[in-house]
This record gives structure tokens, sequence and C-alpha cells, in this order.
């Protein structure tokens, strides 16, 4: 009985250990603390609990004024000629639009469409011009004007408004030749128009960058499992047969696998090894598979080569069977020339369509699905995300000494990336876009990140130009109440080397709708991952390597799009790198797991005040209540259930009202050295100076040696319990013998109730009748060998 109580007493010892306190103030803290808000949704049309009925109902409506330029008929030209460059300017107040000039056309077609926040309009007068482009000074061609107080309000599902044809005027008034086809009208943000149009929150950017500014949708590639068996070759012919060291190199890509030596040297080696890569649709890198015979130390000789088009590979949905072929192998005679001559290799390829292939880490994962669509399932709910605003943004210096801020925000779901527009120079963006996915599972998590764009002022010809990390926002889905609309605003962290940064605050609304709440329920009951993982699991290595092959090209294919996401976009999304090691983490991760079995310590620390008899009603109430039990035992089970329920009920109350969202105090950014924070964002391989690396290195073996001796004691307390009958000490395995002989005879006539009430009686005494003596269980147990002493 003394050795449970003293395990008890190092448990409750290691769980109460001090925990470092943060050095920030509680007005920190709050600032960093997530937000209710109560933006105008919809335009005001909507209370809360009101159905949504368009697709702007989670966010604001911002009003512009529409300009749709489509062509001109009968222009004059230069000196009565029918030969002119004219292009349009639309202007109101202060803002300016242009289209492109046409040259030597006389009936031009632009059909260009120009929007004006209506915030921010300084005149009630639309002038359309058209002039004619004439090196430094253009002419003046015509102009169309309008009230805006007679221009029409268009509200989407309405058709787009039907454009006119307009006489052109000259500045008195009067009418001149030519006409011009116009529409103008009022909307909003949810016109059709507005993603594609020129916008005068933009004015300043050049025509060559109004691309990279626009909102755009993304689909991640398709992506496979490649896997190759390498199973044997035959008919090798080595330069030097004395040397047989053959291995197989693998290549798709930029990424090169090989297998290991084979156990026999031999001109027919025999491998049977797996190697896997990520393939991504359409198909068009070729495997390459190379045979290779190491000669000496640093030099290979290949002994031949082939070629397969992954268009011919055959794909399979689950484990079956894969039949084997063989390739014949080409040997390069010359720089160009093949030779096939009569080396073979046998191998074993498909493409695994039945796993879901990782690209971010599972427990921030945004998808579950298989790569064959034919195992996907029906979608449970729709997920409906509207990025409303940010404000108190941090300017940054650029190029040419501007300070200011040209922000856009990046969302991910499953295989669905969006890019809202840029807002040019605002600390306090306002973007109004909302997004839809379909949800498939809802233990996933939707990413919305905020960055800087760099490449709007000469951005793309300054070498290593990046786009500026502004923050990062997780929301899990499952956290979420169906039918219910969160509006909230949450401060964008960013943690580097210098340590921990507010560089502003977002506001998103959210809303999970589910379908059917039977089958949204049902998910919970089926696996998480799809059935390959499990009949045929990968290994930590293999899933590692291949995320990291996966994040490689979907980073790649993202960055050939127009816009492109740019790869440190990409990576800071799908958390690459986030396995790498950190102190900072490793000690959050520590006191994650305490706080996790903080129940287990408010336990042991009240059963300790029972033992104790610090409060003498409470003991003598558990004693009666353990004996009640042992009388009934059939009782115990239905109360631990219903004492289950009644603490749900109970903390019905204090559920959580908000989305969780990165907590402070939990990644400890405030409570570790400088020296760890450097460390943690030092590049993979270091570039750091080696008097910086030993002092590092010290301190990692210092902390590893403490891993090390926990793990050595750990393994001592299993050892200690296997030689109990290990017959390692012969007469500590005699004395067990005897004990367990005299046990079970006792145990024959005495009903294990009574052995049970005895037992809990003892360890309950008062504390008169205790001593601080070790037990005898307990000593007997510390003198049991262990296989320490056979370790060097």
């Amino acid at each position: 009985m003394g050795l449970i109580v003293e395990v008890k007493k190092e448990v409750l010892a290691v769980l109460t250990m001090p925990r470092p306190a943060p050095n920030q103030s509680s007005a920190r803290e709050d600032d960093y603390c997530l937000k209710e808000t109560s933006p105008n949704l919809g335009g005001g049309r909507l209370s809360r609990g009101d159905k949504l009925t368009t697709a702007f109902d989670l966010v604001e409506q911002m009003h512009y004024l529409y300009v749709r330029v489509v062509k001109a008929k009968e222009l004059p030209g230069k000196d009565g000629s029918e030969s002119c460059d004219p292009y349009v300017e639309v202007k109101v107040g202060n803002f300016k639009g242009f289209t492109k000039h046409i040259e030597k056309k006389s009936n031009p077609v632009w059909s260009q469409v120009f929007a004006f926040s209506k915030d921010r309009l300084q005149s009630s007068f639309i002038e359309v011009s058209v002039k004619d482009k004439n090196g430094g000074k253009d002419d003046f061609m015509g102009v169309v004007l309008f009230d805006l107080h007679d221009v029409p309000r268009r509200v989407p599902p309405d058709s787009p408004l039907a454009p006119q044809w307009y006489r052109l005027e000259d500045r008195k008034g009067s009418k001149v030749k030519g006409e011009l086809m116009l529409a103008v009208w009022m909307g909003t943000q949810a016109d059709e128009s507005f993603t594609e149009a020129w916008q005068s929150d933009a004015a300043g950017v050049s025509v060559e960058a109004l691309a990279s500014i626009r909102s755009k949708v993304y689909v991640s590639p398709k992506l496979w499992y490649l896997r190759v068996n390498v199973i044997q070759a035959q008919d090798l012919v080595p330069s030097d047969r004395t040397r047989n060291e053959v291995y197989v190199k693998a290549a798709l890509g930029t990424i090169v696998l090989r297998t290991r030596f084979p156990q026999t040297r031999t001109i027919n080696p025999f491998w049977n090894e797996d190697l896997m890569f990520v393939a991504s649709e359409p198909f068009e890198e070729p495997l390459v598979l190379s045979v290779e015979n190491r000669v000496v130390a640093n030099k290979e000789e290949t002994l031949g080569k082939c070629m397969i088009s992954l268009q011919d590979v055959e794909r399979r949905l689950e484990n079956r069977p894969v039949s084997a072929k063989w390739f014949n192998l080409e040997k390069m005679s010359g720089e160009q020339k093949e030779v096939k001559f009569s080396s073979r290799i046998h191998l074993r390829i498909c493409l695994d369509g039945g796993y879901h292939v990782l690209d971010e880490a599972t427990h921030f994962s945004t998808d579950f699905r298989p790569t064959m669509k034919h195992l996907w399932k029906p979608s449970t709910g729709v997920l409906e995300l509207g990025i409303i605003n940010a404000h108190d943004l941090l300017l940054k210096e650029k190029k040419g000494g501007r300070r200011n801020t040209d922000a856009y925000c990046v969302a991910k779901y499953g295989q669905k990336w969006i890019r809202t527009r840029t807002i040019i120079d605002s600390s306090s963006p306002r973007w109004n876009e909302q997004y839809t996915w379909e949800v498939f599972d809802p233990c996933t998590v939707i990413t919305v990140g905020v960055f800087d764009n760099s490449h709007l002022h000469g951005g793309d010809k300054a070498a290593g130009s990046k786009d500026t990390i502004i923050g990062k926002v997780r929301i899990r889905l499952s956290t979420l109440e169906t039918g219910r609309v969160y509006t909230h605003s949450y401060p964008l962290l960013v943690l580097d080397s210098s340590g921990l940064k507010k560089m502003g605050e977002i506001q998103l609304s959210v809303k999970f709708s589910c379908s059917s709440l039977l089958n949204l329920l049902n998910v919970y009951a089926q696996p998480l991952l799809p059935k390959m993982h499990y009949v045929q699991p990968l290994s930590m290595y293999q899933v590692d390597s291949l995320r990291h092959q996966a994040t490689k090209i979907v980073s790649a294919r993202l960055g050939r799009a127009e816009p492109p996401l740019r790869k440190e976009v990409v990576e800071y999304m799908l958390d690459v790198g986030s396995n790498m090691f950190s102190m900072r983490r490793s000690k959050a991760n520590y006191y994650r797991i305490i706080e996790v079995i903080s129940d287990l310590k408010m336990a042991l620390k009240w059963f300790d005040e029972i033992c104790l008899w610090k409060n003498p009603f409470t003991t003598v109430l558990i004693h009666i209540l353990f004996l009640l039990l042992a009388l009934f035992p059939e009782l115990i089970l239905p109360l631990v259930f219903f004492y289950l329920l009644i603490i749900g009920v109970w903390r019905y109350r204090r559920r959580p009202r908000h989305p969780p969202h990165m907590e402070v105090k939990l990644s400890l950014p405030d409570t570790v050295f400088p020296d760890e924070l450097e460390e943690e964002f030092d590049s993979f391989p270091t570039s750091l100076q080696a008097e910086i690396l030993k002092i590092r290195y010290d301190r990692v073996r210092s902390v590893a040696s403490r891993i090390q001796t926990l793990m050595g004691d750990l393994a001592t307390q299993g050892e200690r319990l296997q030689a109990l009958l290990s017959w390692r000490d012969p007469r500590a395995t005699a004395l067990c013998m005897i004990f367990c002989l005299t046990a079970g005879t006792l145990f024959l006539f005495i009903p294990f109730r009574v052995f049970a009430v005895l037992v809990v009686l003892y360890v309950l005494r008062h504390p008169r009748l205790r001593h601080r003596m070790p037990s005898v269980p307990l000593s007997f147990f510390k003198r049991l060998p262990a296989r320490t002493d056979s370790m060097f």
C-alpha cells in the first residue's frame, strides 16, 4: 500500500512544478484577446438570428459608382482625317481613370469598367472624355457629362444595365462629331463587374500592376502518392565486376530518392523496397529510374536508365495487389544516343488514390478527403466567411522612403484558396468580401492570413523582395455552433527573433451551416483519415518527407498563377517549418501536458487531504460511500456515468461563447530568453558562427540530458516490474513466488470485496497510524535489479 502512496506523492510533486510568470501586463493581455463586434451586416437589413439571403450578407455594404465604357464610333481624326489614337478618361472629382489607347481606330472598342467609391466622391458630376493620344499633350475630342443625382441604382440579381449611345459635346456644350456607348449606375461590391473593374482605391497603381491587386480564387493541384516498389534487376553489366554495390536512383522532378544496397553482391541484385513520391496532375514530368554502381567512395557508374510516363501508371483506390512489370534499361553511349541492351529492372508502380496527400500539419488540416473523387463522401455543410476590415496595421517603410501598408488577405480551406483585393496605402483597409466553401468534415480548420503587398511600387525589380507577413487567424469549425453568425475582431500576432508583436486586428464574420444534423453527427464516428492510412500506414519519416514534397509542389503551382500566390505566402499558410526544434515550443508543450492533467492534480490533492483527515466529516463520508459501493458493486458504473453527466451539465453555463484563438500565455513568447527565439528562427542549416553554435549545442545537451535521465528512470521502473518473475535476482523472485502462492491460497477463502475494503481502509487510515519510513512493498520494489548496470 505504501508503494501506491509513494507514487502518488511523486506524481503530485511533478504536477505542482511552478510555471514561469509572464512579463506582460494585464492590459497587454487584454489587447491580445478576441473581441466581439457588431458590424452592419447586409447593409442593416438583417437582425440577429435572421436567415441570410444573399451572397454578401456577412459583410458590410460598400457603395460604388460604376462607369462602363464599351466603345465609340465616328470619332474625328487629326486634321479631319480618319486616323486617331483614342482613349477615354473618366473623371469624378479628383479621381481619374483611363482606358488603354487604341492606335489608328475611329471606331474603337474598350469594354472596360471603372468603379469609384461613393465615400470618396468629391463632385456631383461625372465627366467621360474622349482624347486622342498625341505625344506630350493629348487632343480633346469630346465629353459626356452626367449628374450624379440622376444615376440609376442597380441591385443584383437585377440584370446588367444596358449601355447607351451618347453624343459627344465640346467644352461649351455644343454637339460634335462622334458617339460613345456608356452605362452608368450605382451599386455595391456584390456587382459582378466589381472584381474586374478599375477601382478608385487603386488610382496610384500602374496599369501593369492592376492584375496583381484584384481578388482571385485559386485551386490547389490534385496530388497523388506515387509508390514505386523496386523489386530486382537482371543481367547488369558493370565495368568492374569485383565491386557490385548497386542501388536504384529514382527522380521525379527535383525530388531524388534511392534504395539501399542489396545484401548480396551479384549482377542480379534484389531490393524489394518502396520509394514514395508526390505527383501532381497534369503529369508533365516522367519518372526517371537509373541503376547505379558505386565504383569508389565518391564515384558512381550508371548501368542503365529508363523513363516512365505517369499517364500510363496504374491507379488504385484500395490496398489491392498491383501487377509487376519488367522495364528495359537503356545505357548511354555518348551524350545523346541510347543503345538498348539486355539489362532489365522489375518494378511495381501505382498511383495511390486512397490516401489524403498531406500538405499541412494534421492538427491544422483543412481537408481529409482522399485523392480519388469516387471515394469522397457527401458534404455535411457550408462554411461562409466574410472578410470585413482591418485596423491599426503597422506601416512599413518601402522603396523611395514611402511608409504605407498595401494589405491583402489569403484564406485557405480544402483545395480552395482565396485572395482578396489589395487596399492601397491604408492602415485600416476595408475589404468586405465574402466567400463560401463546402464542408466535408467539421473537425477541420480554416486559415486566414494577412500580408503586405511588396510588389506594387517596383517591388518585382528589387532583389529578394517578399510580401511581409502581418498575421494569421485559425478557426476550427467544430467549435462553431451551426447556423450562428460569429463576428469578432482577431488580433494579428507575429512572433520573430525579436519577440511577439501585434501587427493590428482583422474583423471577420463566420457562419457554419449544416444540411443534415444526423449526417454531421455521423462524421464523428468515422475515422479521421481515409481507409488507406490505416490499412497500409505510412511511417513518420515518410509522412514528413511527403509533406515537404507536397508543399513544394503547391507553392510552385500557385506561384505560376496570375496574380501569383508567392512562395512565402503559401509556406506561411501551410505552416512549413513548424516541426523544427524550438525550445519555446518544447516548454509550451510541457506546460500543455501539465494543464491537461491538472484535474488529476486536483484529484490527488483532494485524495491526499482525505487520507490525512484534514476534513474529518468528508473523510467519514467517503468511508460510508465506499462501504456502500463495496456492498452493492453494481452501482459503481452507473454512479460514475451520472457523475460525469452532472459535471457536463454544470459546465454548460460556462461554455465558450467565442471561437478559440491564439493564446499568448499558451505559447510562452514572453517567458523565453531572446537567444532561444533567435535559435527558433535560425535558418536550416544554420548560418551562425561557431561560438554561438557551441553555446546552443551545450544548452541542447543539458536539456537532452534531463530528458535522457527521465527516460532512463521510466525504463528502470519497467525493468524492475519485469524482474519480479525473470529470476535475475533469484532470492527476490523466490520471495515473489512465495507471496503469490500465499496470496492465491488466501484469495480462495477471502472474497475480493473484503480485500478491497481492507486496502482502502488502510490507505485512508488516520495520520496517527502512519509513519514516515518507506513501506515494505516499496522497499522490496526498489531493491529489484534493472538493466542499468548492463549499459556502458
